[in-house]
C-alpha cells in the first residue's frame, strides 16, 4: 500500500516521530482500520492461549511472526526500496514492535488470562503519548487527555482485579507491561517511516528480520512441544491476520492520525479478549474488570476527537 501522504527527508535522529496526516475527527476509513485492529488483535490473546495449549512460547512467537511475515512477502507489489540511512530504524522497529513484545506476551500468559493480557495492553496510549511528548514536545489536547485519563483509569481498575491474585500473575503483568512500552516507542517511530514508504514495504522487512531474532528461541522450543490441529490452526489465524494484516493496517492508521491517537486502539482490544475469553477459555471476569472496560472503550472515544 503506498504512503499517503508525499515522501520526507530521513530523520535524522534513530528514534523520531511525527503528525499524522489527520489531524481532525476519525474519518470513515480511520474508523473501519480502528475496528478492524481492534478484533484482530483482540482475538490474538485468544489464540496465543489456544496455542499455548500445546505449543511452548517460542513455536507461538516463531510462527506468528515468521507467517505474518510470509503474508507481507506475499500481498506487497510495490517494488519500494527502504533508504540506507532508513535501516537502522527498520532493525529497531523488528525488535520493539515485533521480535521482543511477540516474545514477552506469549510468556505472561502462561501465568495471566488472555483478557487481562488484553486489557493491561490498554497502557499502550499513555505510554505512546508521553514518548511523543518526549521526541517531538506535543502534548495531547484536552479531549485527547480526558480520553487518556478515561482509559488509564480504566486500566487501574482492571489491574486492580487482577492484582491479588499473587506473585505468579505479577511476573506476568510485569511482562506485558514491558511489552506495551516496546509498543510506545515503535508507534511513534513508524509514523514517519509509514508517511514515506507505506505500510507493506516497511513491515514486511521488521517482519523478516525479526524472523531471524526469534529463530534460535522458536527452533529450541520445539521438542517439548506437542502437536495439535486446533493450536495449528490458532497460529494460522494469528500469524496471518493478528499478525501480518494487522500490523500493516496499524501501520496505515498511525501514518493517517498519528502514533497517541491510533494506539488507542488498544482501549477497545480488551473487549474482544474478554468475550472470547469467557466464552471460549471460560475465563472468569471480575466485575472491576468490567467497569474498567467500559472506561477504556469511553476514553478511545474521546482521544479520536479532532486534536487541538
Amino acid at each position: 500500500m503506498s504512503g499517503e501522504s508525499p515522501a520526507q527527508s530521513p530523520p535524522t535522529r534513530l528514534l523520531t516521530t511525527s503528525h499524522g496526516i489527520n489531524r481532525s475527527s476519525f474519518t470513515g476509513l480511520d474508523w473501519t482500520l480502528f475496528g478492524a485492529l481492534s478484533l484482530m488483535w483482540g482475538s490474538s490473546f485468544f489464540f496465543i492461549a489456544v496455542g499455548l495449549e500445546s505449543f511452548r512460547p517460542g513455536v507461538v512467537t516463531l510462527s506468528r511472526i515468521g507467517l505474518g511475515a510470509l503474508t507481507l512477502v506475499l500481498i506487497d507489489r510495490s517494488g519500494t526500496k527502504i533508504e540506507r540511512t532508513d535501516w537502522p530504524r527498520v532493525v529497531l522497529l523488528s525488535f520493539l514492535w515485533t521480535a521482543i513484545p511477540y516474545t514477552l506476551f506469549p510468556i505472561a500468559q502462561q501465568w495471566i488470562s488472555s483478557g487481562v493480557a488484553g486489557m493491561l495492553n490498554a497502557t499502550t496510549p499513555l505510554l505512546t503519548a508521553l514518548v511523543t511528548f518526549l521526541l517531538i514536545r506535543h502534548a495531547p489536547g484536552r479531549i485527547q487527555l480526558l480520553g487518556l485519563v478515561v482509559g488509564f483509569a480504566g486500566v487501574a481498575l482492571i489491574s486492580r482485579s487482577e492484582g491479588s491474585q499473587g506473585t505468579t500473575q505479577a511476573i506476568g503483568v510485569l511482562l506485558v507491561i514491558s511489552a506495551t512500552a516496546c509498543y510506545a516507542l515503535a508507534i511513534n517511530m513508524i509514523v514517519p517511516m509509514q508517511q514515506k514508504y507505506g505500510s507493506e514495504p516497511v513491515m514486511k522487512r521488521v517482519l523478516a528480520l525479526a524472523t531471524l531474532w526469534v529463530l534460535p528461541y522458536g527452533l529450541a522450543s520445539f521438542p517439548a512441544s506437542t502437536f495439535s490441529w486446533q493450536s495449528l490452526l490458532a497460529m494460522l489465524a494469528l500469524g496471518i491476520v493478528g499478525t501480518g494484516l494487522a500490523l500493516n493496517w496499524a501501520a496505515r492508521l498511525v501514518g493517517r492520525v498519528g502514533g497517541t491517537r491510533a494506539s488507542t486502539v488498544t482501549y477497545v482490544i480488551p473487549v474482544v479478549a474478554l468475550l472470547l475469553g469467557m466464552l471460549f477459555l471460560d475465563e472468569q471476569v471480575y466485575p472491576l474488570a468490567l467497569l474498567g472496560t467500559a472506561l477504556v472503550i469511553a476514553g478511545a472515544y474521546f482521544t479520536s476527537r479532532r486534536e487541538a
